[in-house]
């Protein structure tokens, strides 16, 4: 089956393709319990999806195959809510991250969930980097950033006394909270609203049968009107087993973070980040105060030999395989070695790592870092070898696959919920 594909900007291109085809299901589905819509992924993008279509009155099923919600990229990444000061203007990320960084902050609010509009400052450490920070500063006003500030050296230290530049940046909309909180609370509400949130339930596969779906689960069947995918590293597989072939991949590159010591973690008082090169989609080793106090500095981005390979040592020869078989991860290989290379030196080495840390907070020495944490990225890859740096929602019948869904994704999420929401409606009612 071949589906609509949803771009940036929401055009939707129509491709032709047969549909599979059941019999109603009011002649075999007796006795099997039934939803309006399920949706496959417990990460924050599914439920706030799955609580912006029970705002609407949709009886909604969401379907976690850990025992846990959040357990993979919201309840590993750094915990920072953006500001959208990198995105270009007009984008749907510009838009989304607007929106949702409010809405956010509102929710945490109205829930009693610890979060803090700390602010950030972006450094440069050379003329490259400055020019490259005026483009930041005038992408974040064009975004709506009100109380941007550029700082000199001297005022960079009044608010970060331990890092050093050439220029800086104020962005005062960044904050921080725990998304494992956020996606407690966005479970209870769609519980309060009459869905059901199941975990340790794996979703096995999906098939059209008359005005429905049948959806598969080891436990048992559910017939829906309707299915959204938002399985995040399992996203395309998903898709797969809904019989569609997507026009992406996922290829998994994991982050890796240090922590500062505990009596190190007064040289960053907030964030601090650097100057991103625009040719990736990463943002590059930076630091971050958790709600909790404890100080991160990282990820750096290397890839992973199994889609939830949070070590070194987790390799999977069947996710080997498919990036084996899929070309667009050669062809994105040979065009971004040199930074492979450079990311995988770094990962193996604490002195590559607090040296590119040094290089925003000078003081900093390899014996203040400590190991920490680890997370996935899902990142989508096209046939030609692009890193997709936007949105990817692809519809077919009844169905709605989002195949990439990346940063500001948890910041955005509430945004991006009732966007998708709206797409499911539209799409099977």
């Amino acid at each position: 089956m071949r589906p609509k594909s949803l771009g940036a900007t929401g055009s939707v291109t129509v491709a032709n393709g047969p549909v599979a085809a059941g019999v109603e299901c009011e002649n075999i589905m007796q006795g099997v319990e039934s939803y309006d819509v399920v949706v496959v992924g417990g990460g924050i993008v599914g439920l706030a999806t799955s609580m912006a279509l029970a705002e609407h009155g949709r009886r909604v099923l969401v379907l976690e195959k850990e025992s846990d919600l959040a357990a993979h990229q919201t309840g590993r990444n750094s915990g920072v809510i953006h500001s959208g000061l990198y995105y270009r203007p007009g984008s749907l990320k510009a838009r989304l991250c607007a929106a949702g960084r409010e809405a956010m902050y509102e929710f945490c609010a109205r829930h009693g969930i610890p979060c803090e509009r700390c602010g950030k400052i972006v450094v440069a450490t050379d003329e490259a980097d400055r020019r490259r920070l005026d483009e930041l500063e005038r992408r974040g006003r064009a975004n709506g950033l009100d109380g941007l500030r550029r700082l000199s050296p001297a005022e960079l230290r009044q608010i970060e006394p331990h890092a050093a530049g050439v220029d800086g940046l104020l962005v005062p909309q960044t904050g921080i909270v725990d998304f494992r909180e956020v996606c407690r609370a966005m479970a209870a509400e769609v519980r309060e609203r009459g869905g059901t949130v199941r975990t340790s339930t794996p979703f096995l596969g999906a098939r059209l049968d008359g005005s429905g779906l049948i959806v598969n689960t080891p436990q048992e069947r559910f017939y829906v009107r309707g299915l959204v995918n938002c399985a995040g590293l399992q996203s395309d597989r998903v898709a797969r087993r809904c019989g569609i072939e997507p026009d992406v991949a996922i290829v998994p590159f994991r982050g890796e973070y240090y922590t500062l010591r505990e009596d190190r973690r007064h040289l960053v008082r907030n964030l601090i980040y650097p100057v991103p090169d625009p040719r990736f989609p990463f943002l590059g080793v930076h630091f971050t105060r958790r709600i909790t106090g404890e100080v991160e500095a990282g990820p750096n981005a290397v890839l992973a030999f199994r889609r939830e390979g949070y070590r070194r040592s987790d390799v999977s020869l069947v996710d080997l395989a498919e990036l084996a078989s899929f070309g667009g991860f050669w062809r994105m290989a040979m065009r971004h070695w040199r930074m492979g290379l450079d990311e995988c030196l770094r990962s193996l080495s604490r002195h590559r790592f607090a040296d590119a840390l040094r290089r925003l907070v000078p003081e900093i020495r390899d014996e203040d870092l400590a190991p920490g944490g680890s997370g996935v990225r899902a990142q989508a890859v096209a046939r030609d070898g692009a890193l997709v740096d936007d949105f990817r929602l692809l519809q077919a019948p009844r169905m709605v696959h989002v195949l990439n869904a990346p940063s500001p994704a948890a910041t955005a999420s509430i945004a991006i919920g009732r966007s998708i929401a709206r797409h499911a409606i539209g799409n099977f009612g």
